[in-house]
């Protein structure tokens, strides 16, 4: 599945560089922190949600495809403790006012050794306020579907290069 999200990204380079329309594509790296709630089950007392703080940094595409709508998809590296994986979100970013976007999308998350089926479906929705052109302040919202699937809230900067 990871290897699948780098596939979609990389044919998604492939086609903004060869397209014969005119298209703006932004490319740019992204990090902040970011709190993460796992479910975990404590004897007879019922689930218990525990969060712990982590950090995150990677890479993003913007690509523009009308003055107010853009795809923006993602690859992140989380780390929490000893705990570490994958998140590849591909975000569907509307303008609501200026400067201000709002985005959501499918993400597909690898979790390199907590879990024994490592690959987990989520869902995150987020916000964005560009301070300048080339910087961005977001948070987000990550969501997994599955019954052990962490949630998460991030909060960072990302810097269009």
């Amino acid at each position: 599945m990871l290897k699948n999200a780098i596939f979609l990204l990389f044919i998604l380079i492939s086609y903004t560089s060869v397209s014969g329309q005119e298209r703006s594509v932004d490319f740019g790296i992204k990090g902040g922190v970011n709190l993460t709630f796992f479910k975990v089950i404590e004897a007879g007392f019922g689930v218990n949600p525990e969060a712990e703080v982590g950090y995150y940094g990677g890479i993003f595409m913007d690509i523009l495809i009308d003055e107010e709508f853009s795809i923006q998809p993602e690859i992140l590296y989380i780390g929490i403790n000893d705990f570490t994986f994958l998140n590849a979100p591909i975000y569907a970013k509307y303008q609501v006012a200026q400067n201000l976007y709002i985005l959501a999308g499918p993400s597909v998350n690898y979790f390199f050794d907590l879990f024994a089926n490592k690959v987990k479906i989520g869902a995150d929705i987020g916000s964005s306020y560009n301070i300048t052109q080339a910087l961005d302040i977001h948070l987000k919202f990550a969501l997994g579907f599955q019954e052990i699937s962490p949630n998460g809230l991030f909060l960072g900067l990302g810097v269009k290069l």
